[in-house]
């Protein structure tokens, strides 16, 4: 008897349907890309068995937080992530020190928990040594008070009640009821740049950032803590937004996720080698839109509603880096994988966890079952493998 696969269903949700904002399904090869900035991304399941369970709660929470978002800038409701899935490690300060992030296309802003933090986490499940920022030593910090143009220009106003020493604050609620409150700093950030034949060099550039001082809820919880998040948004106040406008980098970065061990890399630049295609994004969407043309299940190209996303327009999907698992809606899920299942019509279905449909299956799961291909504007198809969308499940 051949290993139990599960096949996850999917609620009728936004679909987070590609592994990037620019490029789709890069090899590792992109660390070559000239002129880069690099991080080198960890998976929070490396190494672990999945459980779909897990990851399907995990996403839970963070649709309960993405979804919620009514605006992005700072001081309002925010986009941030459920800490934990994808991080890298960066350097801040002089002396630099380690901190361990959250990578999170979702939100705006770099915040890392600061020394003297209410409720900041202590220890992380995640196999990961957390640290405090402590502004006071690094000899290049300086706090960033509510006068300075960083911080009128954030909150699109003179702050109320501003006097030149008092902090600019951030403050983001979130829409699970978590929350990071603290004010901003400035300090030197250090970061690999790719300088040609898979070669790095340290890089050093000053960025504010938020340093944390209070967290609640989810923030402050252990099982998934990092030191911080780092926003990747469209912000100005985005580190990403930050680089640019000094003229270290082109405002474009991408991610190379490695399905089969975990973790990956992120880009910040242009990325020059090696070529790919791209689709371009939607304009004026709060979060990274997408077009979806077309689903393509091995050689039938499924007809797709109208406005099947529900965003006013045409059928946006969104990238993000903070959900596990691709999500449908049902108009698309549901003849999708009575699609799929035609394949092998004598599988006998069950189910398991109250809401996978599983089966047994004997041999190679992708002579099995066909090809499913996203197809986006621009011609960029996006092929999922059988072994990408059955996961095994292991019978107790």
């Amino acid at each position: 008897m051949g290993p139990a696969r599960s096949l996850a269903s999917a609620p009728a949700a936004v679909a987070a349907v590609a592994v990037a904002v620019v490029v789709l399904g890069l090899a590792a090869s992109v660390a070559a890309a000239e002129g880069n900035v690099v991080l080198h991304v960890h998976h929070r399941f490396r190494g672990r068995r999945q459980m779909l369970g897990a990851m399907r709660s995990h996403d839970a929470r963070r649709h309960g937080r993405l979804l919620s978002a009514v605006d992005l800038p700072l001081g309002g409701k925010g986009t941030p992530t459920d800490t934990g899935l994808y991080f890298a490690k960066i350097g801040i300060g002089t002396p630099p020190k380690d901190y361990y992030v959250q990578v999170d296309t979702g939100s705006d802003i770099l915040w890392i928990n600061c020394i003297g933090c209410d409720q900041c986490p202590k220890k992380s499940n995640l196999g990961v040594e957390l640290t405090l920022y402590n502004p006071n030593g690094s000899s290049t910090a300086e706090r960033i008070t509510c006068d300075q143009e960083f911080c009128t220009s954030t909150y699109n106003a003179a702050f109320p009640g501003c006097k030149p020493d008092v902090l600019c604050p951030y403050n983001l609620t979130y829409g699970d009821g978590s929350s990071t409150a603290g004010y901003f700093v400035e300090d030197n950030v250090i970061l690999n740049r790719v300088t040609g034949n898979l070669q790095a060099s340290s890089m050093n550039s000053s960025v504010i950032f938020g340093c944390a001082a209070k967290q609640s809820g989810g923030l402050g919880t252990s099982s998934e803590a990092l030191d911080g998040i780092i926003g990747f948004g469209q912000a100005n106040s985005s580190m990403l937004s930050q680089l640019a406008s000094s003229g270290k980098v082109k405002k474009v970065f991408a991610h190379c996720l490695d399905n089969t061990n975990g973790g990956g890399i992120f880009a910040i630049g242009e990325v020059v080698q090696p070529k790919v295609k791209t689709t371009p994004l939607v304009p004026n969407q709060a979060h990274y839109n997408v077009v979806m043309k077309a689903v393509q299940v091995g050689g039938d190209v499924m007809e797709l509603p109208t406005d099947i996303f529900g965003f006013g327009g045409e059928n946006e999907a969104i990238i993000d880096s903070g959900t596990t698992l691709a999500y449908l809606p049902g108009d698309i899920y549901n003849p999708l994988i009575e699609k799929i299942m035609a394949q092998q019509p004598g599988l006998d279905l069950h189910t398991v966890e109250e809401q996978f449909s599983c089966f047994k299956f004997v041999g190679s799961v992708d002579n099995g079952f066909p090809v499913v291909k996203f197809h986006f504007d621009g011609s960029l198809a996006l092929a999922v493998y059988p072994h990408d969308y059955l996961f095994r499940y292991h019978v107790r």
